[in-house]
């Protein structure tokens, strides 16, 4: 069964864009790449479509604008950069969203919102009300006053899985330095091939998938995989893909061989 064709017509599109997709090889921000990114969910939400955007990127802005020689390690250290980076972070999507007509909002979850039955219904609730009236929410996790140890995510491809779940997304799309999940590998191996659709989340699928090696980015394909059991078993296909080039969101929505499809066990019965 040909899955992809399904994706066309998705209604609710949730998208995780990694930190290593917004910056340069050097830890700098990427402003091209973040406004193509607006410009082409603009356009996408001018198809009718409702959009999330899950991103990251604040710790390593905040990184860059207090001038610090590498990411902060500790959780303070991440918390002050954070503070610092998610405020020019929104800035800069408001000024190239605004540039396109289209609307967005700030939204910071940690994860006891999702664990208390009456925050996790305002959040809810508040997301509903965004995209009934058009509006981007973009979401990021609420490090300063998340820890890892007692509120936080793992990474931003988990806080993504939880948002789709919330929102009872179509379709999960996680933009980044991997552009699918490969049979081995690539790195290390020539005849590596990457593997076009996932029906099962098996022993051996997960024995496969592999960390990644990005210094700035922190979610693997370890964290990817489970993401995408996540959403599977709430009923989202979930795509990895690569965030390089924006524009490839138009090719996935349109349901073509684009990444690693995990799809949903709802709609492979």
């Amino acid at each position: 069964m040909d899955f992809r064709q399904k994706i066309k017509d998705y209604k609710r599109i949730i998208i995780k864009i990694g930190t290593t997709s917004l910056t340069h090889s050097d830890g700098k921000l990427n402003l091209q790449s973040i406004e193509n990114l607006a410009c082409v969910l603009s356009k996408i939400r001018n198809q009718n479509k409702e959009v999330i955007l899950v991103s990251s990127g604040a710790i390593a802005v905040g990184t860059e604008r207090l001038l610090l020689k590498e990411r902060p390690r500790d959780i303070i250290g991440k918390q002050v950069a954070s503070a610092v980076g998610q405020g020019v972070l929104m800035q800069i999507y408001e000024s190239f969203f605004s540039k396109y007509n289209q609307k967005i909002a700030q939204i910071l979850l940690t994860k006891d919102v999702f664990d208390n039955d009456v925050t996790r219904q305002n959040a809810q609730n508040t997301l509903f009300r965004l995209l009934e009236m058009g509006v981007i929410p973009i979401v990021n996790e609420n490090d300063t006053v998340s820890t890892d140890e007692l509120q936080g995510f793992s990474d931003n491809d988990t806080l993504s899985a939880y948002v789709c779940n919330l929102v009872k997304g179509d379709i999960l799309i996680i933009l980044s330095d991997i552009d699918g999940m490969y049979t081995k590998d690539p790195n290390k191996y020539d005849d590596a091939k990457i593997i076009s659709q996932i029906t099962e989340i098996n022993h051996n699928i997960r024995n496969s998938a592999e960390g990644s090696n990005s210094l700035l980015g922190t979610g693997g394909m370890k964290t990817k995989v489970s993401s995408a059991k996540m959403v599977n078993e709430n009923g989202a296909d979930m795509i990895i893909a690569s965030g390089k080039e924006p524009n490839i969101l138009f090719k996935i929505l349109d349901g073509q061989n684009i990444g690693t499809l995990f799809v949903s066990n709802k709609k492979g019965e």
